[in-house]
């Protein structure tokens, strides 16, 4: 099938009647015969064509740029709140919550390149959900969220992905909490916003040549919690999330060099009904990638930070969800695990190809 680059909408009038269908031409009325023969004659036209414009009348069929291929489903239990990184190409992901809403602390390693899950050494501390997790240089990083008890935490591991080892390091230096974002930037990790009883807009960068916590520049925007953020250039992009109970679209850039925060075009600027939390995010080839988030958001928008603009991707073609795991290895992104907002979770897993047509 030949896919255009552009979309068709519903026709007024509906579609015409199949040639079998047809009341026979010689039992027009003479004054009407002209009309069916047109008629007539359209409707072969309508079907001809059909399958190259996609349809004459109704047609739910998109083309775009932006497509989602299902992989090799996580080895482990379907969850919720998990957290992870990338290292040298290769991502790790584990921790969150399972259908029976038990915290788990299994640890898994995810390879592109042979589309296969391995298990690894558990996590090192309490079992949790909603933490964060973020990579510098060769190791990976993990901390805060919830326990079994509804603890909020501030404990943080590093892994090792060499030796399949974790190490405890220096506590977060903020209040414990969950649901906060997380980043590494500038041979340094990145924790802030969160929830630890309130909203929450300060932020934390961790050395790992010191070994020690430092805080940094407070969020640009207001306090929130489930916000997004992925790297470009060495550069931070943070946003959206949910803020004293509203859904936030604001967009703020973090430039780790100077310490500050820039405000940017806000996701999106052209329909605050986007606005959205919990959502994931991903960086491929010098563009940003966000989508889900909430219960139904499943629309997939790209940010490009050269012209400060927003366009649409597509839709991603899993179930939409929250709470999901995104990550982004060579040109391609990644979205897995997540839950549809009630005690069922998700174990699928989907790469992104931006440059790739969708039809849906």
């Amino acid at each position: 099938m030949i896919h255009l680059p552009f979309r068709f909408r519903s026709a007024t009038n509906p579609q015409p009647k199949t040639v079998s269908s047809e009341i026979l031409l010689s039992s027009a009325p003479a004054h009407k015969t002209n009309q069916k023969r047109i008629n007539w004659a359209l409707s072969l036209i309508c079907l001809g064509w059909s399958s190259f414009l996609v349809g004459c009348g109704s047609s739910s069929t998109v083309s775009t740029l932006g497509d989602w291929t299902v992989k090799s489903a996580l080895d482990g239990v379907a969850r919720s709140g998990a957290s992870g990184f990338v290292v040298n190409n290769i991502a790790y992901l584990g921790t969150g919550i399972d259908n029976k809403t038990q915290m788990l602390s299994d640890f898994w390693s995810y390879n592109p390149a042979t589309n296969a899950w391995t298990q690894r050494a558990n996590f090192g501390g309490v079992a949790r959900y909603l933490g964060v997790g973020f990579s510098v240089g060769n190791k990976g990083y993990i901390g805060t969220g919830s326990n079994t008890n509804g603890d909020k935490l501030k404990d943080f591991w590093e892994y090792d992905v060499t030796a399949n080892t974790w190490k405890r390091i220096a506590d977060f230096a903020g209040s414990a909490r969950t649901n906060a974002v997380a980043f590494g930037a500038s041979n340094k990790g990145f924790v802030g916003t969160g929830n630890d009883g309130n909203y929450l807009k300060d932020f934390y960068a961790y050395d790992p040549a010191t070994g020690a916590w430092t805080q940094t520049a407070g969020y640009g925007g207001a306090k929130r919690e489930g916000a997004v953020a992925f790297v470009i250039d060495n550069k931070a992009y943070v946003g959206t999330g949910n803020g004293s109970g509203t859904a936030q679209r604001d967009w703020f850039m973090y430039d780790a060099a100077a310490n500050s925060w820039t405000q940017k075009a806000d996701f999106t600027t052209d329909n605050a009904g986007i606005a959205r939390s919990y959502g994931v995010a991903f960086a491929i080839n010098g563009k940003g990638y966000l989508t889900l988030g909430n219960t139904t958001a499943k629309d997939v928008w790209e940010y490009d930070p050269a012209t400060d603009t927003w366009v649409t991707k597509g839709v991603f073609e899993g179930s939409s969800r929250t709470n999901a795991v995104g990550f982004a290895i060579g040109n391609k992104g990644y979205v897995t695990t997540g839950s549809p907002g009630s005690t069922s979770r998700f174990d699928d897993l989907w790469d992104f190809d931006p440059t790739i047509e969708q039809v849906l």
